[in-house]
């Protein structure tokens, strides 16, 4: 079993906490990490171009002249794409970009980059992170106790938005939740800050 050191908000040392090998301390995926990171970014992008067809541009509901005894070409409505102000010939529309990985290469995803993480010394246990009120400089605080700096992602067994609204006013700090912990945060952040009950969540949702 692995061990790492548990700390409290104020960065003293507490104990010891044991991890589960095959979540924290496996041969990290690239491959199944990258693939993992492209869907996630996919899955968050959203189509914007689009344009109007002949029926959805607004008019042109009656014929706009008489059929016979004009000298005019025969129209039946002014929105016919070649008129102007007319709609578009095979308008572009929003583009759905998402798709779906399969369950076990998510779990292994998340596996590596939990594993690269703690291999690197880039994970810190905190006993709990808990405010009882809406303060930055509890979290700033906290962060300078443990020496996390740049990107942190800090992650709670539950949301408690005394910690999220804290942290928000800090550049570069993330907050999630145990269950909507994804590869793009965990890797996309220097220092990962778990709680000690968020872990045991982490376990008990990734053991199989």
């Amino acid at each position: 079993m692995l061990k790492v050191t548990i700390f409290n908000m104020e960065g003293i040392n507490v104990g010891e906490m044991e991890l589960e090998e095959s979540i924290f301390g496996i041969i990290p995926n690239e491959s199944v990490m990258h693939d993992a990171v492209i869907n996630y970014l996919a899955n968050k992008r959203s189509g914007t171009q689009s344009a109007l067809t002949r029926g959805e541009v607004r008019g042109g509901g009656r014929k706009p002249y008489k059929q016979n005894k004009i000298d005019k070409s025969r129209a039946g409505s002014i929105r016919m794409p070649h008129w102007r102000g007319g709609g578009v010939v095979f308008a572009p529309k929003p583009r759905d970009y998402s798709y779906k990985l399969n369950k076990k290469v998510k779990q292994l995803a998340i596996k590596s980059a939990l594993s690269s993480k703690l291999q690197n010394k880039e994970i810190l246990v905190v006993d709990e992170i808990k405010l009882e009120n809406y303060k930055t400089k509890s979290i700033v605080a906290m962060l300078d106790a443990l020496c996390a700096e740049k990107k942190v992602l800090i992650v709670t067994p539950f949301i408690n938005n005394f910690v999220v609204k804290s942290a928000n006013n800090i550049p570069g700090v993330e907050t999630t939740v145990a269950d909507s912990l994804n590869v793009y945060n965990v890797l996309n952040c220097d220092t990962l800050i778990i709680a000690k009950e968020a872990v045991t969540m982490i376990t008990e949702m990734y053991s199989y």
